[in-house]
Parts: structure tokens; C-alpha cells; sequence
């Protein structure tokens, strides 16, 4: 089986990682999608440099969750392996910044997506992506016992 076989359905489709779950997962990151590009092109276009650092990181969140959004929406094995090193990638930075601002809450005179480790946001910022990356094992768990 080549990996293109492997990435479609019986019907040709590409193999979708919106059902179950998943599709909760993806409308999740679809609404922190809109808040953070939101939020973040507001505030670079009119306050940017009352706090650049804050901003830039919340438009560096922004197209992580975008880009995982579409991952996940596309489907298919190189997505979700795209999807679960972003995942991944997205922990380790709610992680790093939440952990920076409670250690250091001078350097961010503006909160962050990910600041306080998401308190902003419900903790969110930092289920979200522990969610994903178990989806996403799982998806490919149940894949490969389908093949």
C-alpha cells in the first residue's frame, strides 16, 4: 500500500480526522482560530508598541491554531502527523510563555492567547493541545487497526 492509498477512504475521499471527537477538536480550533487572528491583528494594528512581544506571540498562536485547523479538516496521514507536531509544538509554547509570565509578568505588559497558561481563555490554550495530541494517536491507532 503507498502512502497515497493509505490516505483515502474505500470511496476515494481523503480519510477525515472530523469525526467523533474530532469534530468538536476542530470546532474548538476553529473559534480559538478567529479569537487569536482577531485579537492579534487588532492589536498589532493599533497598539503595537505598547507591547510587541505579547502581540507577536499571540500571532504566532494564531497561525498555529489556524494551521492546525486545516490539518485536521483535510485529513489524511500527512495532516495528522502535520497536526500532532504542531499540537505538540503548541503545548510547548503555552508551556514556555504561560510559565515566563507567571515567573516574569513584567515582560508582558499586554496578556498573551497563551499567557497565564491560557487563564484568559478557560485554560484552553493548554487542554487543547493535550487533547489533540491524544485525538490524534488515537485516530491513527484506529486507522491502522482498520487496515
Amino acid at each position: 500500500m503507498t502512502a497515497t492509498d493509505a490516505e483515502t477512504t474505500e470511496s476515494g475521499r481523503a480519510a477525515r480526522l472530523v469525526k467523533g471527537p474530532g469534530l468538536l477538536l476542530v470546532w474548538l480550533y476553529g473559534v480559538m482560530s478567529v479569537g487569536a487572528v482577531s485579537r492579534s491583528a487588532y492589536q498589532i494594528a493599533t497598539e503595537f508598541d505598547r507591547a510587541p512581544l505579547a502581540y507577536s506571540l499571540t500571532a504566532a498562536a494564531a497561525v498555529v491554531y489556524v494551521f492546525i485547523t486545516y490539518t485536521l479538516v483535510r485529513g489524511g496521514e500527512t495532516a495528522r502527523r502535520a497536526a500532532l507536531v504542531c499540537c505538540a509544538a503548541e503545548l510547548a509554547g503555552v508551556l514556555i510563555v504561560g510559565t515566563w509570565t507567571v515567573l516574569d509578568p513584567s515582560a508582558f505588559p499586554d496578556a498573551t492567547v497563551w499567557s497565564e497558561y491560557g487563564y484568559g481563555y478557560v485554560f484552553i490554550p493548554v487542554l487543547l493541545p493535550v487533547t489533540g495530541i491524544l485525538w490524534l494517536r488515537r485516530s491513527r491507532a484506529a486507522g491502522a487497526a482498520a487496515v
